[in-house]
């Protein structure tokens, strides 16, 4: 069990098999920032960009998936690096029309490139090198630490949306900066993918602290094996930090039974 922040005790398994009358509905659009900052007061306004009804396409889930039992917007836990705000939105492939009620996951390295419940797994060089020379589905990740920092879900609100803050990712061998995501619906896996971001961006976050110290990135959009233009973020900057934004259109018949939900 976990709680909100509002302090309810929130169990996520709970939440997706009651999806139908469960909500964690995220409150209002984006606010003005403070003086001095990008003003962005609808989210409607990074959504136009970044509005498709063609199908997001899948991305590999990598070998550090598992299922956090955290349902949470911020999912930094202290973690440095430049602010990152992501507002998702789920929809229906088909009839362009919002999904409320699915689970959105994310997990993502830090700016070190490590995972949290499988920092020594992740501190291998080239341990990705096996999820880019064989293409195949991997198992969910049995977590070998208790750290959970990079990790959550929200459910989707009436509109179909969830907002995240978290951080720019960092690296590590053979992949370009991504952000692991996958959409639950009724239990079931109907997308597993990554969120990406614009190389000029990416050069300019990794150059600051903390990302400058991790040195000898060796892999970039142009030749990750994943990278995919239709997954790319729309990015805005604003005050201290970006707010991103993409729709994910997905097929609510699809159960992925490759990746399927344990319960």
């Amino acid at each position: 069990m976990r709680h909100d922040h509002d302090g309810q005790r929130v169990s996520r398994r709970r939440l997706i098999t009651n999806i139908g009358i469960s909500s964690l509905g995220l409150g209002g659009l984006l606010a003005a920032r403070s003086a001095g900052a990008t003003a962005v007061t609808d989210l409607e306004d990074l959504f136009a960009e970044a509005r498709t009804c063609t199908l997001t396409p899948a991305a590999t889930k990598g070998p550090f998936y598992f299922d956090a039992d955290q349902i949470r917007s911020d999912i930094r836990d202290n973690k440095p690096g430049v602010l990152l705000r992501l507002a998702i939105k789920v929809q229906d492939s088909a009839t362009c029309r919002p999904l409320p009620g699915a689970v959105v996951d994310i997990w993502q390295c830090d700016a070190s490139g490590l995972y949290s419940g499988g920092e020594r797994e992740s501190m291998i060089q080239h341990v990705e090198t096996r999820e880019i020379t064989h293409d195949r589905p991997w198992p969910d990740m049995t977590p070998t630490d208790g750290k959970r920092y990079l990790r959550g879900a929200q459910v989707t609100d009436g509109d179909g949306v969830v907002e995240f803050t978290t951080i720019w990712p960092g690296w590590y061998p053979g992949r370009t900066v991504h952000i692991h995501a996958m959409v639950h619906l009724g239990g079931s896996r109907v997308l597993t993918t990554q969120l990406l971001f614009e190389e000029e961006l990416n050069w300019k976050v990794l150059s600051q602290p903390p990302y400058a110290q991790h040195r000898g990135r060796d892999t970039y959009n142009t030749h990750d094996p994943y990278f995919d233009a239709g997954l790319l973020l729309t990015l805005v900057e604003d005050g201290d930090g970006y707010w991103g934004a993409i729709v994910l259109s997905v097929d609510s018949d699809r159960d992925d039974g490759s990746a399927r939900r344990t319960t």
